[in-house]
């Protein structure tokens, strides 16, 4: 019997070795660190920040070099040239979506984020028509937005002064902006369903970020057939679908396709033109992953944005200040802030740049694939092949960011305090796959931190000099540590 195990082992062993010559000899891929059988170089990385174990090995490899996670091959971009080589100056060639377990069980192909080829750009460019067409509507996207500052600014109100955790708080009003756009109506702060998807949303951008992901996202088969917090993403996942199928099936009921009245509606009609196309993308699965993509990307990352902005803000009472010096001149006390306003309001404009670009949401943005055999820098990338771009590598360059690891709004001024654009700004990412929701959220976050240090003062419950912004995570995204903050009316 122990013969027979014997056997079966070495066999098991050959035929995973001879797997693995197989995907690794294919190409000529960039040098690396020497993988190991199966377990390829995740004994090499460091889980719980794989930002910071890229930038050790572009040391020792350049700019290109290869990891492997499992069996299966990444090619790594670290650096500002190497990134727009690949994704603006290639990138059709670089436009594929490329391998992240996690999504591929729960989205399957579909939405806008994790499908591919012509299903990929039918949908984008549908998406970003009906955003444009619904942002110029009679409720421009932008009143929305205003109209959202609002009210949270009342919310703020029945803080009191007390301290309290921001985060539900900066949660609601991006996630509203998205219904708004979605469903056509707001929520109430204190609906029941709304604060069900937004406990869903914060934690699952907290399981996305922690080292458990990473590994599954290495090791594909323990999704399926292991315990662990990825089941509580696959389970918030499939509640948001039924969510969204519902209010599909209400949107169905009530349509009236010459006076679409949102997202939905809009998606709706066009399946109806499209009801006799065999090939059609636009069917009722592609639009609950759409709808679910749309929340996912654009609610929980600007609202950990502002979350994290404010806390940077108490860290840095100084800059605080300039910024409402700058918004009592230019706007005063009492009118809301427009978007026509940042043009005459650059240090405040730098603000909400170098918190985007300090707190490096998304460290290794979501992966890209090459969409055929392509030569990069005299290496044979083959077709599919996963690529990891470093986008901490570009937001802190430190010859266009002089001391990256320090905030300074500086970086986004020049020597007048004019507002300064730099090509090294890539927080949403850059080419064909750059976010669609990059308009919104920009709008978004120059209108909700207005609003806010308009209306309010922040108080830091301890010395702003003990405040600690290091990130709790950092994984898929830059989670904030937790803090209390009181808002104190003016």
């Amino acid at each position: 019997m122990d013969l027979v195990v014997v056997l079966v082992l070495s066999l098991s062993c050959l035929l995973l070795l001879s797997l693995w010559k197989q995907s690794s000899g294919k190409g000529e891929l960039p040098p690396g660190p020497t993988p190991l059988p199966i377990l390829g170089n995740i004994l090499q990385l460091d889980v719980k920040n794989i930002s910071k174990s890229l930038s050790n090995l572009a040391e020792v490899y350049g700019p290109v070099f290869t990891v492997y996670f499992g069996i299966k091959p990444t090619v790594v971009l670290y650096g500002y040239e190497a990134v727009k080589e690949a994704l603006v100056d290639l990138g059709e060639e670089f436009s594929g979506r490329g391998h992240f377990p996690v999504a591929e069980k729960t989205q399957k192909g579909l939405g806008i984020i994790f499908s591919n080829g012509k299903k990929w750009k039918e949908i984008r460019r549908f998406s970003l028509m009906t955003l444009r067409n619904l942002g110029m509507g009679k409720r421009s996207i932008e009143d929305r937005i205003q109209e959202e500052a609002c009210c949270l600014v009342e919310e703020l109100r029945k803080t009191n002064a007390s301290p309290c955790d921001p985060t539900f708080i900066l949660d609601c009003a991006p996630c509203n902006v998205i219904c708004s756009i979605i469903f056509q109506n707001r929520f109430d702060y204190t609906d029941q369903d709304f604060l069900t998807l937004l406990e869903k949303f914060h934690e699952n951008l907290n399981i996305l970020s922690s080292p458990w992901i990473q590994v599954c996202n290495n090791f594909p088969a323990l999704i399926d057939y292991s315990p662990g917090i990825h089941n509580k993403l696959l389970k918030n996942i499939a509640y948001l679908k039924s969510y969204v199928l519902k209010k599909v099936k209400e949107h169905q009921e009530s349509l009236d396709i010459n006076n679409p009245r949102d997202f939905i509606d809009c998606f709706l009609i066009k399946m109806e033109q499209e009801k006799h196309n065999q090939q059609s993308e636009y069917t009722i699965e592609n639009l609950v992953a759409t709808v679910s993509d749309m929340f996912s990307a654009g609610a929980e990352t600007t609202s950990t944005t502002m979350r994290y902005g404010l806390l940077l803000l108490l860290k840095h009472p100084e800059v605080t200040a300039k910024v409402q010096e700058e918004i009592d001149r230019v706007i005063g006390r009492h009118r809301s802030a427009c978007m026509q306003d940042r043009s005459h309001m650059p240090y405040t404009d730098a603000v909400v740049h170098e918190i985007q670009r300090y707190i490096d949401l998304v460290p290794t943005n979501l992966p890209h694939a090459v969409t055929c055999d392509i030569k990069f820098r005299n290496y044979l990338i083959p077709k599919g092949t996963t690529i990891l771009t470093s986008l901490t590598s570009v937001l802190y360059d430190c010859k266009a960011f002089p001391n990256p690891e320090v905030f300074d709004p500086g970086h986004f001024l020049d020597e007048s305090g004019n507002f300064k654009k730099s090509d090294y700004f890539m927080p949403f990412s850059t080419g064909k796959r750059i976010c669609v929701g990059e308009g919104l959220a920009r709008m978004e976050l120059f209108l909700f931190l207005t609003t806010i240090l308009q209306k309010f003062n922040l108080k830091s419950v301890v010395d702003p000099k003990d405040i600690d912004t290091t990130p709790v995570a950092n994984g898929f995204a830059s989670v904030p540590p937790f803090y209390q903050i009181c808002f104190i009316p003016l």
